[in-house]
């Protein structure tokens, strides 16, 4: 079970203790301090003209980088080229295909301080990307997504995060869905592939 308030961010000790286990894993993390900084961190870190999928995501709901991405023509964006195929069946696969996308941008549902990132999905669509198949990978976490250990991240994954992504269904008419995939990433081979954005505000769930 998680303990304290999941809504908190960290302090700014949790924070450090982050970072530090984010690089000893090969993930380089970047803090900033609000969503506005957020988004321009993200704007630097993938260049104009770069091949993007945007996952569907609330923190980048509300930092603005998927409004800012949608129709943007200075990025070859594949989220709304997916988007753009005729029948559900034609957008999964193309969605397979998003899977190795030069920078595919998306969040998690915690993060270690001793730098284990744990993600869940019902489809596990991002799966694969964020685990190899996506040559550069940029992921964007409020810092009230941290815990103490990865038991406690895992904890909040499949208790708090959970439950909030439930209720987010049916408040849009949508029945709650099991977790399909569950990812631990304990370390990143490639130097410089995984970049974590953290935010020092409450974002998603």
């Amino acid at each position: 079970m998680t303990t304290g308030n999941p809504t908190a961010p960290a302090s700014a000790d949790s924070i450090q203790r982050t970072i530090d286990g984010l690089a000893a894993r090969n993930v380089e993390a970047f803090l900033v301090e609000s969503r506005e900084a957020a988004l321009a961190k993200i704007q630097d870190l993938v260049p104009e003209g770069s091949e993007v999928f945007v996952n569907t995501s609330e923190t980048l709901d509300t930092i603005g980088y998927t409004g800012y991405m949608h129709g943007n023509d200075k990025y070859v964006n594949l989220h709304d080229q997916m988007m753009a195929q005729p029948d559900p069946a034609a957008q999964r696969e193309f969605r397979r295909k998003t899977t190795t996308a030069d920078y595919f941008v998306g969040s998690v549902q915690a993060i270690a301080e001793t730098g284990e990132i744990v993600i869940a999905s019902s489809s596990g669509s991002q799966i694969g990307a964020y685990s190899y198949g996506a040559r550069r990978v940029i992921l964007v976490a409020g810092t009230q997504k941290i815990c103490p250990t990865l038991a406690e991240a895992e904890a909040r994954t499949r208790g708090w995060t959970l439950e909030r992504h439930d209720r987010w269904l049916e408040n849009r008419g949508v029945a709650p869905t099991p977790i399909g995939k569950y990812l631990v990433m304990e370390h990143e081979p490639v130097a410089g592939r995984i970049s974590m954005v953290l935010v020092t505000e409450s974002l998603g769930w």
